[in-house]
């Protein structure tokens, strides 16, 4: 005997996809640190970025956008007398086929045929006045009969379907039973739900009630609160749409409903129903309208749906909007996004709130000791690498690939080696290293075959030629005009694609940030990266020098390396009080102290490149007249060109004109 197991296969709908690969943060960490340096707060950048979306995904602005095209598309393409049309059909139906019946009867008493035939005539022209005169007409034609009674059956499956979704549908054709299991159920929810408003516990009687009428309910509730929830929504829709009538149009449902299914006990039921529902959720909009203007006429029940949609709708637009204190992501109804705008929706939805998750989590924000969001150590090396990439295919774009013999240099192997210490790059000599773990294990009393665990005293690398090391400060002027050119953001992209490549590929290198406006001040990476654009008129490379000579004092083993960028000449140097002097034109002061702490830097040896941004001819002649005096040099980039201009020279001062390779480095 046999067995065969047979497996389906679908859509995952459970949730988020367990198997899916983690959400790539790259594009929303480069977006969110590119409005940080911009000027923006952390929060705000990634406020920024949720709206705007990325490449190849909706932003919030596009859910929000299509949520109220569809609100829209909704409210032009329906009107709301659908039901009204259709009662009005089967009257003229009925009236129609009756004449028809008179006309062939020719038994009939012509007295009597005279008076039917008038009062047919002289019909109400409300059609709920005349449906209300025919109830106790007796009707000749059999087919106008049923015509006739199919009007009561008809209100009565609507009315029911405002209040439970679907009802329409499953009472078509219904027997005397089957509305009388509608009224039963009707009697029971009534005296649930006074139970509920009393204060009473009604848990037992829900459960004894759902056992009962279960199959009204296809939302399949889990207590007396989701019950209520489910029909009071259902209920302020059905008031919602009453009110968006027209008050001919209210006032004929009025009177028509009086006629559904033939029962008043019926609408007794639906009426105390409705003002329990009323009680117990006062919060729903029980007295809104809106206003259609389509050709598609809705029955009762379509309509209630569609204000239900609409109000689902709003919700969403409010979810999507994040206005609210506290607001979060995770507060969006993907299910209800999904009913109004498709899976695709969601989806975009689900991976928004995951990257937000994880820029909330996964530690790429920090506060500052002056309490202000900035981003992590953990973000700033991610796009570091990145911004480091992208200035390696611009190095290689330029300047060709370089002979890669020596990429990363150290210099050249002397054929011995030494202990590994922190920071340095040469290669392992793996032989010792192995030897020195087998010496440990075996003193240890361990047993080498079964088994090596290396340790960081074990290491030994290569011992190379003598490399210089290099004390680099990179003098940022962050005087206004900076921002005010857009030249502030390329500046810290500059910054920030520097520092990883000395942090992470020439970890021997000691790197100084110095920031100049009307005063200079050493910075770290991240305070550089946040630091507003303030409007304050002053550019003092002296004061940057002066810092610039500080740290290269600091480290006076290491070949200093100066990298000046900036748009302006100087027009603010430090008195002996700490004061700022500002004066424009330039003062020739100014000039003068300025030059005399670049020719200090020159006398030391230091290497130096200004990167001129604009084509200002005083700051081009003021430039070249530096970079004669210390023999450095002058590379004018456009602000795109600037982070590649800055590493290239750093690399060219660094490696001292021997070949190294971008892709190595960059790495």
């Amino acid at each position: 005997m046999s067995v065969h197991n047979r497996s389906r296969y679908g859509r995952y709908t459970g949730g988020p996809d367990p198997l899916a690969p983690p959400v790539d943060l790259a594009e929303a960490l480069e977006a969110v640190a590119e409005d940080v340096m911009a000027g923006y707060s952390p929060r705000h950048a990634l406020q920024e970025f949720l709206r705007r979306g990325g490449r190849s995904r909706e932003g919030l602005d596009d859910l929000a956008g299509r949520v109220q095209q569809r609100r829209s598309d909704l409210l032009s393409r329906h009107r709301l007398d659908g039901t009204l049309s259709e009662v009005q059909k089967l009257l003229d139906t009925a009236v129609l086929e009756e004449r028809k019946q008179l006309a062939r009867d020719a038994m009939m008493d012509d007295t009597d045929r005279a008076l039917r035939e008038m009062q047919l005539q002289n019909l109400p022209k409300s059609t709920a006045a005349a449906v209300n005169e025919l109830a106790s007409y007796d009707w000749q034609s059999s087919t106008a009969r049923e015509a006739y009674e199919r009007i009561k059956d008809l209100l009565g499956r609507e009315i029911l379907d405002q209040r439970f979704a679907g009802m329409k549908q499953a009472l078509e054709g219904a027997t005397e039973e089957d509305r009388a299991a509608v009224a039963e159920m009707l009697q029971d929810l009534n005296e649930l739900l006074d139970k509920h408003r009393r204060g009473e516990d009604a848990d037992a009687d829900f459960q004894e009630f759902m056992a009962k009428h279960g199959q009204f309910f296809p939302e399949n509730p889990q207590s007396v609160e989701e019950l209520i929830d489910a029909l009071a929504q259902r209920a302020a829709a059905a008031q919602r749409m009453l009110r968006s009538m027209s008050a001919e149009q209210r006032e004929e449902l009025m009177r028509l409903s009086a006629q559904a299914f033939g029962s008043p006990e019926l609408m007794a039921q639906l009426g105390q129903l409705d003002a329990n529902l009323q009680a117990l959720r006062p919060g729903e909009d029980w007295s809104g309208s809106e206003r259609f203007e389509g050709e598609e006429g809705l029955g009762l029940g379509d309509g209630t749906g569609v204000l239900q949609d609409l109000a689902e709708l709003d919700e969403l637009a409010e979810q999507l909007s994040q206005s609210y204190n506290g607001s979060r992501l995770d507060d969006l109804d993907l299910d209800a996004l999904a009913r109004q705008l498709g899976q695709d929706a969601a989806v975009s939805a689900r991976t928004l709130a995951e990257i937000e998750k994880a820029m909330h989590d996964g530690g790429f924000r920090r506060r500052g000791v002056d309490g202000d969001l900035r981003l992590s150590p953990q973000a700033m090396r991610r796009l570091g690498r990145s911004l480091l990439r992208d200035t390696a295919k611009q190095l290689s774009g330029r300047q060709g690939r370089r002979d890669t013999r020596v990429a990363g240099a150290a210099g050249e192997q002397t054929g011995s080696s030494r202990q590994w210490e922190f920071g340095d790059a040469e290669p392992w000599d793996v032989t010792r290293t192995i030897t020195n773990a087998i010496r440990r294990t075996i003193a240890d009393g361990g047993d080498p075959g079964r088994g090596l665990r290396l340790a960081v005293g074990d290491i030994e690398v290569t011992e190379t030629e003598a490399r210089t090391q290099a004390a680099v400060v990179l003098l940022a002027d962050v005087s206004f005009s900076m921002a005010a050119e857009g030249r502030w953001v390329p500046m810290k992209r500059t910054a920030l694609a520097l520092h990883h490549l000395v942090t992470t590929r020439f970890r021997g290198d000691r790197l100084q940030l110095i920031t100049f406006g009307r005063y200079a001040q050493s910075m770290d990476i991240g305070e550089l990266t946040s630091l507003p654009a303030l409007r304050e008129q002053g550019t003092n490379l002296h004061h940057g020098l002066l810092l610039a000579g500080r740290f290269f004092r600091q480290h006076p083993s290491m070949q200093p390396v100066l990298l000046v960028v900036t748009d302006g000449e100087p027009t603010a140097h430090l008195l002996a009080d700490g004061d700022s002097w500002f004066n424009w034109p330039p003062d020739q002061e100014t000039i003068r102290v300025t030059i005399a702490e670049l020719d200090r830097l020159g006398r030391a040896g230091t290497q130096a490149t200004f990167f001129r941004l604009g084509d200002d001819p005083g700051l081009e002649r003021f430039v070249q007249r530096m970079a004669r005096r210390i023999d450095g040099r002058v590379v004018a980039p456009d602000a795109g060109d600037l982070g590649a201009a800055v590493v290239g020279e750093y690399l060219r001062a660094h490696f001292r004109g021997r070949p190294y390779d971008d892709a190595d480095w960059a790495t």
